[in-house]
Order: C-alpha cells, then structure tokens, then sequence
C-alpha cells in the first residue's frame, strides 16, 4: 500500500528546498521501500538545482542514500527487510555496457537515472495527488523513505556492522567516483607520480585511494588551503596552492613528467595544463563537469607521439556491488578514512548543509535523516 513519507522538494535555485508530505507508490517487483538513515549531498544535487543538467524541475534530490529495507518487491533477492543497504546510480542491466559490466555507461541511463519517473513513465512519489519528479539516480534519498531499484543498491556487509549507516551513506558517489578513478578507470601503478586538481569529495577520494595504489608523489591542487592540509592527512606528499603557481611547481618536482593526472574541476585551462606535465603513456582522467560548450585544446603530435590517453571517466567505472563493498572493506582497515570529510545536519536543516558545501566548509555533508 501507499507509504506516506517527507521529502525536500527542489524548485530550482531561487527556492530554498522545502520539506514537505508526499506519498510513495505501491512497489513493483524489482522494488525496494528503504526508510532513510542518512544521505549525502553531492555537487550534481546543487548542479540539477542551478539547471545545469536536463532534469525536470519541482523534484526530490538525493542520490548518496544508506538505510534499512522495509519491503521489497516478489522479484528481489539480494536484500530482505531489515537489511542496511547504502545506495548510488540506476542502470538497465542489459544493454552493452551493462553487459560489459560498465553500468556507469548505460545507454539508458538518463531513462533511469534524470527522467524524473520510472523508466515505465510511472511516478514513484506524489505530492498533494500529483506526479512528483522522483527517482532521481533511481532513489530521490532527500525523503524519509524511498523506492530503490534492485540494481542501484548494496547490502553492507556483516563486517561492517559496528559503522554507522550515517557515516557510510556518501559512499555511493563522489567517493566512489575518485576512488574508482584512481583503481579501476586509470589503474594506477605503484611508484607512479599523479596530481590531482581539486581537492572536493571526488578529489579526496582520489588521494585516498592513490595512497592505497602505491603512487608516489601524491600531489593535490587546490585553492584553499584549509582543504590541502586535509590532502596531506589523507595522503598527499605534496599539495600546491592553484593561486600560487602550482603548474611550474609540478614541473619542477616532476621533471620527466606526471604519469598521471586528475581533473575534478572541470576547467578547460586547469585541463590543458595538466596535459602539458604529462609524459609518454601518461593517462589523464577528467570527471569535472563541464559546461556543454566548452572544448578542450591539445597539441596532437604530443597526444599521439607520447601514447598519452585522455580518459573521461563516470562513477569511477564502478559496479555498484561489489566496488562499494570494496571501499566499505578498506574503510573497515582504516585505509580510506572518509569520515574525516563529513560533516553532519538534522534533515531540517537540509538548507544550511548545502551552504556549508557551497562555501567550502564543509567538505562532504550528510543529512541525518531517522535514527538508525
């Protein structure tokens, strides 16, 4: 039967989010309920909000959910109520790429992840009777429950019992991109040199997970420093100020050339010169978003000639099962310490979270949503 639930509801940038009541549809049979503990704000809430990305406007926001199963649908499996799951993106699970075992790069993925609806055209949440744009990365998890896809969660393993939902719930984006981009999209070798541009969630990620590849120096850019002091805790062996010439630094400390380079900025000349320290067979990986009519510039003899590789990269070419229980494992070992990012708000004060990420004190909030 029909749940009723509260949900942040989104209007676009001149609106604060409000919480109001909605009602979430019965669930078809590839469904979950999921009472929300806890979710994570993430840059591309804030960027559907700024209508920088095509999702339809009034919507329910949220994409880094972790609660606890209530019901499921006749043909789920992998969870049971009472189970705590942690959520991230929807995928169709049968076109090429989820084949592949590449679901980041589903052909169908604005279907099931930006539609607003299901992939059927069905709505999963209404407010005062009517259609409310939900669904959003196949979870909508600013809301007290939600409906979830049998294909967009993971159950928490019994080894991490001992940790707070709350603290596991930003796992399934921003952290899962700049881990996965480091360990599965560019593959990075021990003794390697990498710079990371950006020193958000996505690039946090990223230096932790270096750490964890072996790469040597560990270099982040930055423009505060507040968060390159951070960096250096999570694993940096250097951090640049963007402000104070970080580029010729780089190429001072790195003479030969970076074997590596991450941009989360998503800035055209931050791009480029980060392609001028690379050297042959360098790999650069971009997930900064990036306005649609921006391009990018590169000298081709050099990109040929060095068998250097451009790379864009979407949620850290993760399969959401088993990569997320991955990070949970090497979070368990004290080896990807992302709590050290979070800071955490009572799901009313879901307006002062997101100005605590826009003006960067904050460098991952995380709403609590219900006790777990």
């Amino acid at each position: 039967m029909p749940t009723n639930a509260r949900a942040a509801i989104c209007r676009g940038n001149e609106h604060p989010f409000a919480i109001e009541d909605v009602v979430l549809d019965d669930l078809q049979p590839n469904e979950l309920k999921i009472r929300m503990v806890a979710s994570g704000i993430c840059h591309t809430d804030l960027a559907v909000r700024d209508a920088q990305l095509p999702v339809p406007h009034p919507i329910v926001l949220g994409h880094e959910g972790a609660g606890i199963v209530e019901e499921v649908g006749n043909d789920v499996t992998i969870v049971k109520p009472g189970d705590r799951v942690v959520m991230s993106f929807n995928s169709c699970g049968g076109c090429p790429s989820c084949d592949n075992s590449s679901p980041t790069y589903c052909y169908e993925f604005f279907k099931y992840n930006w539609d607003g609806k299901r992939p059927d055209g069905s709505s999963t949440m209404t407010l005062n009777g009517e259609h409310m744009n939900a669904s959003f990365f196949g979870q909508s998890s600013f809301a007290t429950h939600v409906i979830a896809n049998d294909r967009n969660i993971a159950r928490v393993p019994d080894s991490a019992a001992h940790i707070p939902l709350e603290q596991l719930s930003p796992i399934g984006c921003g952290l899962m991109t700049g881990a996965g981009a480091v360990l599965r999209s560019m593959k990075v070798r021990a003794g390697m040199s990498i710079a990371i541009f950006g020193s958000g969630t996505v690039g946090m990620a990223a230096v932790m997970a270096a750490k964890l590849a072996g790469a040597n120096p560990i270099i982040a850019v930055d423009v505060n420093d507040d968060r390159l002091a951070l960096a250096k805790e999570l694993g940096a062996t250097h951090t640049f100020n963007a402000k104070d010439d970080a580029i010729e630094k780089i190429r001072d400390l790195c003479p030969k050339g970076l074997g590596y380079a991450f941009d989360t900025t998503g800035i055209n000349k931050v791009i480029e010169d980060a392609f001028s320290l690379t050297t042959f067979k360098s790999i650069i990986g971009l997930v900064g978003a990036s306005g649609p009519e921006d391009m990018l510039q590169f000298n081709e003899l050099t990109l040929m000639a060095g068998g250097r590789t451009v790379m864009g990269i979407l949620g850290g070419d993760s399969d959401i099962n088993n990569f997320l229980c991955e990070l949970i494992g090497y979070h368990i070992e004290g080896k990807f310490p992302f709590e050290k990012l979070i800071g955490y708000f009572d799901f009313d004060n879901i307006n002062e979270a997101i100005e605590a990420s826009e003006n960067g004190s904050v460098v991952k909030p995380v709403l609590r949503i219900s006790p777990e």
